[in-house]
């Protein structure tokens, strides 16, 4: 890798890092709301079925939330490690909204994560729920503040320049920028729709592998219900999202769709598919509906927007990658809502729990929620560039002075520890789903079971967590 560019190295190594860490929240954001359903309705509904499953998926959320938080880790040190000329120059902002981060949301799940956890038997069942509670809400506030700083990369506002720094004048126009009600929206919805395909996958699997019981019925169900709610809401979400990029980064929307020119009075075509070159500057082999573009930018018959040929080459996106990840993204979403269509059609039918085509499909849609969130991701975050705070600071000048063989070994480090780590957290996370949901009995004696300090991985010891102990 020694004769790549070190800005290259260093986009590729940040990349790298928070597609691992991106799928961590956002499973802990919707399971620690799934959580606290199942605990209100066994509260309301004094049905242990739902208390079987808080236990059940209590484990996967320790399994889960303890590697978000040592993969959130390293994302804090890339910004003075890899990024230190941002950081000096946006820091006022960034910085401030991260500390935000940590004072609130991380505070809260600290504070309450051991009494939701651990302390079934050292409180109340109401004290209980309200942990639960809170914890799902910290997940959500954190998610906010990192959305608040990441929106305001995208769509800067808020702030001046003062001896090269950035200097907010309005924190209220910095957090409540014009994109960060879009993206928390869509961000929001995507954490759920990951979690309901993760755990409809895991009750299509246990039912596909003749384990049929109250619990694995009900949360197959419950998956089945979030997705046939979610997924068109998102789709609608979506469609704002990109209304508003349209009229902020308008050169991001030329590249997602791959259009480069217009003719006087022509509607844009939609691109199906085809191949856009940079070089060549247009799409090959464009396959194209007519007008549909202009409908779904424009909600107009004719309307246009801008092209790629419209913006200096030094700041156009590479329309060749986001193009790919964007119709990724559209097309599992489109999948997501046959999913939830085709479990709502089944049990009208009374067969939702027999289908076995159906089951199959619901377990090989298991990731595709965590696939759609990365590629949309990368449709954001390569679409701002040659951007680091759009219109105001390029990437470029936001690296840090390393070189390219120090980048190189870093980042072959971090791809073997990674993979390493997280594939044996993975695993192991795989494993703990991958048990029958059975009636949770308690512990005889839960005081004497452990002899150290309990931590995330202590509430799920049907695994011997001990290859995980060292990331912790």
């Amino acid at each position: 890798m020694s004769h790549l560019d070190p800005l290259i190295l260093a986009r590729i190594q940040f990349g790298f890092t928070i597609s691992f860490h991106i799928v961590f929240p956002a499973i802990t954001i919707g399971l620690a709301s799934f959580l606290a359903v199942l605990e209100a309705l066994w509260l309301l509904k004094k049905d242990p079925v739902y208390l079987d499953l808080y236990h059940f998926w209590s484990k996967a959320f320790a399994v889960n939330f303890a590697m978000g938080v040592v993969s959130g880790l390293v994302m804090a040190y890339q910004f003075g490690t890899n990024w230190s000329n941002f950081t000096g120059f946006a820091g006022g902002v960034t910085g401030p909204l991260l500390a935000y981060e940590v004072l609130t949301a991380f505070f809260l799940e600290a504070g309450f994560l051991g009494v939701m956890l651990f302390g079934w038997t050292k409180v109340g069942p109401g004290l209980h729920f309200f942990a639960t509670l809170m914890v799902a809400l910290g997940t959500l506030v954190s998610m906010t503040w990192i959305l608040a700083s990441n929106s305001w990369m995208q769509t800067p506002q808020g702030f001046e320049i003062i001896d090269g720094r950035v200097v907010p004048t309005d924190w209220l126009k910095v957090i409540f920028n014009p994109s960060f009600p879009f993206r928390l929206v869509h961000m929001g919805l995507a954490s759920y729709l990951a979690t309901a395909l993760f755990v409809g996958a895991t009750g299509a699997w246990h039912l596909l592998n003749h384990r049929d019981n109250p619990r694995v019925r009900t949360m197959f169900s419950m998956a089945m219900w979030m997705v046939l709610i979610a997924a068109p809401i998102q789709i609608e979400a979506g469609d704002q999202h990109g209304l508003n990029t349209l009229e902020h980064q308008p050169a991001k929307i030329a590249a997602m769709e791959g259009h480069w020119s217009n003719t006087p009075g022509e509607a844009v075509p939609l691109i199906l598919f085809g191949w856009p070159d940079m070089a060549a500057q247009k799409t090959l082999g464009a396959v194209e509906i007519p007008h549909l573009g202009s409908l779904i930018l424009t909600h107009t018959w004719a309307g246009q927007i801008p092209g790629l040929e419209e913006f200096p080459a030094q700041d156009r996106p590479d329309s060749t990658v986001i193009f790919w990840t964007f119709r990724v993204m559209v097309g599992l979403a489109m999948l997501m809502l046959l999913l939830g269509i085709g479990g709502a059609w089944f049990r009208w039918r009374g067969e939702l729990y027999e289908q076995r085509l159906f089951l199959l499909f619901a377990t090989v849609m298991g990731p595709t929620g965590v696939i759609a969130l990365l590629a949309g991701w990368i449709t954001t975050e390569v679409g701002r560039q040659p951007w680091v705070v759009y219109g105001v600071m390029r990437t470029a000048d936001g690296v840090s002075h390393h070189s390219a063989l120090m980048l190189s070994v870093s980042l072959l480090a971090f791809v073997v520890f990674y993979c390493a780590v997280f594939g044996t957290g993975i695993s192991y996370l795989v494993k703990v789903v991958a048990k029958e949901p059975g009636r949770h009995v308690p512990p005889p004696d839960p005081d004497h079971l452990n002899l150290r300090p309990a931590r995330p991985l202590s509430a799920a010891p049907d695994i011997d967590p001990s290859p995980l102990r060292a990331g912790e």
